[in-house]
């Protein structure tokens, strides 16, 4: 959407906004940069970073409230489940409420006046229209250029090809429990320092946030990264699954640039990718 913005193919951006963990791979950081110094500057778009802390660090730290991620549970039974997800909310969402509450001169808890929001451009492509949805909050009217321009997944890869943005990275936790195996392969052959990393984190957390253990109410059964529910390090992420498979009928060329932004189908991080009006004079444009 920035590319297409700065090229004219769709309306100016005031500005576009990135929710930082905190603990995204060094290659998406470094791509941020570049996407800012190539693209997003000679158009005239300032970049906003904006974060709630560091999403790592929170999880280890006693002292710290922590929004839990979603961990793969074994329980003392042997069955299994999953904490909930409250770390899209907290780490992505909520940073960027407050910037955009901040950009129209009422902070929370301030009440925005009515008719007053921004307009939202939000990456959804045609392949994944059903996750299209409103914003929650009168202040912020959600777009979908993408669906809009009838542009799908591989449409945008294509483009991100010919613009020498072929190897763009997927935005998402280091840690994420929503990884797909093709994610863990990448990150352990790849990015070795990240890759122990993750394989410390996921040993810290196997009791659960530290702020819970601490204050005597841990976590019943055992947390994990991998949806095996094993240690990351002894988990079978070199087994190709089906989702993986199916990525392989395609077109090869295609195929390649899939394994390089595998973000696995509906996994993933985009802040409003889980979940109109005419403009008034001092609305904004933005991509979050």
């Amino acid at each position: 959407m920035l590319l297409l913005a700065a090229e004219g193919h769709l309306p100016g951006l005031d500005l576009a906004i990135f929710a930082d963990t905190g603990w995204e791979p060094r290659a998406v950081y470094e791509h941020l940069d570049r996407l800012e110094r190539e693209v997003a500057e000679p158009a005239g778009i300032p970049i906003l970073r904006v974060s709630s802390g560091n999403i790592r660090n929170d999880a280890l730290d006693p002292t710290k409230r922590f929004a839990s991620m979603p961990l793969h549970i074994l329980n003392p039974d042997g069955g299994d489940g999953m904490t909930r997800r409250q770390c899209t909310g907290q780490y992505k969402i909520r940073p960027i409420k407050e910037k955009i509450r901040d950009l129209l001169g009422h902070p929370h808890p301030q009440r925005i006046p009515a008719g007053l929001f921004v307009e939202q451009w939000i990456g959804i492509s045609v392949d994944e229209f059903h996750r299209a949805k409103d914003a929650d909050v009168a202040y912020m009217k959600n777009r979908f250029p993408l669906i809009a321009q009838g542009l799908s997944r591989s449409d945008c890869l294509r483009l991100l090809r010919s613009r020498g943005f072929g190897s763009t990275p997927k935005s998402s936790c280091l840690g994420c429990p929503y990884h797909s195996n093709a994610q863990w392969r990448a990150l352990r052959d790849g990015s070795p320092e990240e890759w122990q990393d993750v394989v410390a984190f996921d040993r810290a957390i196997r009791a659960g946030n530290a702020r819970a253990t601490a204050e005597g109410t841990p976590l019943l059964g055992q947390a994990y990264l991998h949806r095996s529910r094993r240690p990351l390090d002894e988990a079978p992420i070199d087994r190709v699954t089906a989702h993986e498979w199916a990525g392989r009928q395609v077109d090869v060329f295609d195929a390649i640039a899939d394994a390089e932004l595998e973000n696995g189908a509906a996994e993933g991080c985009s802040p409003w990718a889980c979940r109109s009006g005419s403009p008034t004079s001092a609305d904004f444009t933005l991509a979050a």
